[in-house]
């Protein structure tokens, strides 16, 4: 791509050359499980989900410059629309006034958009995340971890997760975060139909609010069977409300609950992406080739599931 070429070597506040691009990598957000057990009064509900990532997503590159700017390239750029496009933006400016004289005048960022707009899997928590982490190395001085974290808390509710991007017991509307290590090797395949599906609309087709709290995991999983058996013990609460805005997603869950290989399936966050689960790349590879023959203008990808 001819944007994520340098242009010049000129000095900023930092000592870095301008044309030193840091990247970051913004990865899909998994919920495996997603149960709703209740509503605040303002209105947000609270959540207890394990999320996890998969080895695709957003790639940013940033470098140190005279004025803030944006490009958008990859596959999805044309979906954002005018806020989505400018969210890597509103971190910068946010950090800004959080953290003081801290980052260079300007901040130069190419966001290369892999994942899908409103599909359930955090793209713009997780660019917003990666975009954190990139500040951190651009900053004169770095903030002090609870302070950045607190900000990612400001900027949405799955920015925190997104943090870290590591595997986490998720609960409250986002900030209660315990890191789980026990995940097995496995391979996720993505399957999203085209259709995006707003977080809110499906909250508000949720009829039941109050639901059963996720069970404990254990310490961790042997195999990725013995996950998909724990994970038949869980719900994900969004289904049902995301099936009546996407009746693809019953469609994709049917075809990954027929394939060989699969261990388990299910729709992630509220939708419309719905993840199967295999053991490795090789045992997913027929479901791939078949979903792709099947759906050729579907989002469709695999990827090893990240510690």
């Amino acid at each position: 791509m001819a944007w994520m070429k340098t242009e010049s070597c000129v000095a900023n506040g930092t000592g870095r050359p301008v044309s030193e691009w840091i990247t970051g990598f913004a990865p899909a957000k998994v919920n495996l499980a997603l149960h709703v057990i209740g509503q605040r009064p303002d209105g947000l509900h609270q959540l207890q989900s394990l999320v996890v990532f998969a080895g695709t997503g957003d790639r940013l590159l940033a470098r140190a410059g005279t004025q803030d700017s944006l490009v958008i390239g990859g596959p999805f750029a044309g979906d954002l629309d005018g806020g989505e496009q400018n969210l890597v933006l509103a971190v910068i400016d946010a950090y800004r006034e959080r953290f003081p004289a801290r980052l260079p005048q300007g901040i130069e960022v190419r966001l290369t958009k892999n994942l899908p707009v409103a599909a359930g899997v955090g793209g713009g928590s997780s660019d917003a995340a990666a975009m954190l982490r990139i500040l951190e190395q651009l900053a004169e001085t770095p903030p002090p971890r609870s302070g950045l974290i607190e900000l990612a808390a400001q900027l949405g509710a799955d920015v925190p997760v997104c943090l870290s991007a590591h595997a986490q017991l998720m609960q409250g509307v986002g900030e209660k975060l315990h890191r789980f290590s026990g995940l097995p090797r496995a391979c996720l395949v993505l399957i999203n139909p085209g259709v995006a599906i707003p977080t809110q609309a499906v909250f508000d087709h949720l009829v039941d609010k109050r639901n059963s709290h996720l069970p404990t995991p254990p310490p961790g999983f042997s195999s990725a069977r013995a996950l998909a058996d724990w994970l038949q013990t869980t719900r994900n609460d969004l289904v049902c409300p995301a099936r009546k805005l996407v009746p693809e997603i019953e469609e994709v869950t049917d075809f990954l609950e027929q394939q060989q290989e699969c261990l388990f399936t299910r729709m992630s966050g509220s939708g419309a992406t719905v993840f199967g689960l295999f053991g490795d790349k090789h045992q997913a590879a027929p479901a791939v080739k078949a979903a792709q023959k099947l759906w050729p203008q579907y989002w469709i990808a695999s990827a090893p599931m990240l510690e």
